[in-house]
């Protein structure tokens, strides 16, 4: 035992010897075998006296083996080096010991990259004691003292302690990163300490509160003082801190380190954690898990992680669906719960799915969409293609009006103005012709009888445009290296219709779209007394509208196309938008005062005056969706079609609008 105050003396001591040294000791046996008892004296308990000291003597270590990736093999050896003796008793000479022998009197350089094959013979040479190192995450050496000093109350010795993990998994070595990862402890301990840290969180949080957690940055864990306490803050604030951390890691760490400590991530934290508790026949199991899901995917910026996220969420292997198919996929039982009794999981989970429509995985938009869409065969065998009827287009039509199941009295709340005058270039004219059809079909969709916004400011059209440019340039950059096609592949007017079915995704959206005038809230506990169908709809709309700002010809003429001659028994978001104005002019006529009571409800929703409970609420608040909804829709349609149309020139929005 060393008496009071020693340690730190010891540490302090062998700290400046080896960060002053200029000649390379750590190799020799002498040398790393204290270096190694020194680390397994400082312990893992957090709270140790010499913590501060300890981080400091890591810091050499791990600057040392950045220097020297070779060296890594010598610290990480373990504690059962000296298990047993060979017969001979000829000093054990290390590869990297004699090759320093060799050259003790010339100046230590960095030792060259080494192939996979390589890797795999620096460990084979290791002397018989070291052949088997310890790779248990209960032996201490300089991973597991590493992992210990971040789990310190401590803030600035935690984070020194980060800093310097962050500095060993990054280590340029192949062979330093494949030891890294089969003959160490580091990925089963970081991963660990994630599950443990996700285990002690409470088993229900509000998808608020975590909400409001967002963000939290592995250098500052701690979770912001102004926010409002809930129970359960502290940790849910240091498993996103740590996760936030385990993401930076794979995206500084060698490539070795990152793919095998992404899919340890995948394994015990969403497969065997995560997903039993997405499953869950308890509705607040349910809740916690798919809000904290979508929390960690906002945070997730590490491309082998979100490889293996969507991996975990989508599956490997995406195929189109078929109507009968069960739910016997985590994404098709996610996609259930968009759908579900309780409106707050409804909620929720078309949260975790419009994030992640934002990520930068093509497979996210190919499972979902584009693997059902592929063949077009939403569209009716035998009909014209885009080119042949874009010079005919009648502008004083819209697409409504051949409708059958609508009355005569539904009339579109104004026509269309006059086409543009055809200018030297033809195709710029028909081009900007069809830009406009497609925006004005949807802004006249809604009748003028169900439409508000124009009694307020700050409600424009124009505000949806800017926006949609906007979001419309980012998403297409996020989508460039994918090489989508500008146009879609051209029908076979012999080839036979086959049976169409949009995918469980689109069928779900479609179907709350399709009762966008009567969502009901199913209250199940105490913790949705703040949701309404309000909440529901916006949502819903919210990831369509994502949906249709990826540039591809597919998802265009599906979603923003309302002259697209479908197949029998097939829907287009425009023929369920149809569908749903005609059910609100029959709705109209049995709600006395409509117009006031419409115009009460926006004021209410925008907060110009408190709000009271209104007779058909739920269907007033629809309408006021739906009607902001077709407008983003054509602000959408607008900067989609062309990609460059000079429309795209816009002045930024005027002050005062968001």
């Amino acid at each position: 035992m060393y008496p009071p105050g020693m340690r730190q003396q010891v540490f302090q001591f062998f700290s400046k010897v080896l960060a002053q040294v200029q000649h390379p000791l750590l190799h020799y046996l002498n040398v790393h075998r204290p270096v190694q008892k020194l680390l397994r004296l400082g312990g893992t308990v957090p709270g140790s006296q010499t913590e501060k000291e300890e981080v400091q003597f890591t810091t050499v270590l791990c600057s040392k083996i950045q220097q020297d990736p070779a060296l890594l093999t010598y610290i990480l050896e373990g504690k059962k080096i000296v298990s047993r003796k060979k017969s001979s008793k000829e000093p054990i000479t290390l590869p990297r010991e004699a090759a320093s022998i060799q050259d003790k009197d010339h100046p230590h350089s960095k030792s060259p990259d080494l192939s996979p094959c390589k890797a795999q013979a620096l460990t084979a040479q290791l002397p018989a004691e070291t052949e088997e190192p310890d790779g248990g995450v209960g032996e201490s050496n300089l991973i597991t003292s590493l992992i210990g000093l971040c789990k310190s109350k401590k803030g600035r010795v935690a984070l020194k302690a980060q800093e310097n993990l962050l500095l060993l998994v990054s280590v340029a070595s192949q062979a330093a990163a494949t030891y890294l990862v089969h003959s160490s402890p580091c990925c089963p301990a970081i991963v660990e300490h994630l599950c443990q840290l996700y285990q002690s969180m409470p088993t229900f949080l509000d998808p608020a509160d975590i909400a409001a957690l967002e963000g939290i940055s592995w250098r500052l864990p701690s979770a912001p003082s102004d926010e409002a306490s809930f129970p359960g803050k502290e940790a849910l604030a240091a498993f996103l801190g740590w996760f936030d951390y385990c993401d930076h890691l794979i995206t500084e760490a060698h490539v070795v380190v990152a793919d095998a400590l992404a899919k340890a991530v995948a394994e015990k934290l969403f497969m065997e954690i995560l997903q039993p508790h997405l499953l869950h026949v308890s509705e607040q199991s349910v809740l916690t898990s798919t809000a904290l899901l979508t929390a960690m995917l906002r945070q997730l910026r590490s491309p082998a992680l979100l490889r293996e996220a969507v991996a975990f969420l989508l599956g490997a292997d995406p195929q189109p669906a078929a109507p009968e198919d069960g739910p016997r996929t985590l994404c098709a039982h996610l996609i259930g719960h968009c759908d579900h009794l309780s409106d707050e999981i409804s909620i929720t989970t078309l949260r975790l799915f419009e994030e992640l429509l934002q990520k930068p995985h093509e497979q996210v938009l190919r499972s979902l969409v584009l693997c059902n869409l592929e063949g077009r065969h939403y569209v009716a065998r035998g009909s014209p293609e885009p080119e042949s009827y874009e010079d005919t287009l009648d502008l004083e039509e819209d697409p409504y009006f051949t409708d059958g199941f609508l009355n005569s009295s539904f009339q579109p709340s104004a026509k269309p103005p006059p086409a543009p005058a055809t200018n030297s270039d033809g195709k710029t004219a028909v081009t900007e012709i069809v830009n406009r059809v497609l925006s004005l079909s949807f802004l006249c969709l809604v009748p003028e009888e169900a439409k508000t916004s124009a009694f307020l400011e700050e409600t424009g059209y124009d505000t949806y445009v800017h926006d949609a440019y906007g979001l419309f340039q980012e998403c297409s950059s996020r989508v460039s290296p994918w090489g989508w096609p500008l146009g879609p592949t051209p029908l076979d007017p012999h080839e036979p219709e086959r049976p169409f079915f949009e995918g469980h995704f689109l069928r779900m959206l479609f179907d709350r779209m399709s009762r966008i005038l009567e969502q009901v809230v199913n209250r199940t506990g105490p913790w949705l007394q703040g949701y309404k169908p309000y909440s529901l709809n916006l949502q819903v709309t919210s990831v369509l509208s994502r949906l249709a700002l990826f540039p591809h010809p597919l998802i265009h003429e599906y979603l923003l196309d309302p002259y697209i001659n479908l197949a029998p028994g097939c829907r287009s978001l425009f023929s369920v938008l149809v569908r749903v104005i005609g059910d609100l002019m029959q709705r109209i006529q049995r709600v006395p005062q409509f117009p006031g009571k419409l115009l009460l409800v926006r004021k209410q929703l925008m907060g110009q005056v408190p709000g009271e409970q209104l007779d058909h609420q739920t269907l007033l608040q629809g309408v006021v969706v739906l009607e902001e909804f077709c407008k983003e829709l054509a602000a959408i349609a607008f900067v989609k079609f062309p990609p460059h149309s000079p429309h795209l020139h816009l002045s930024p929005p005027q002050e005062g609008h968001v």
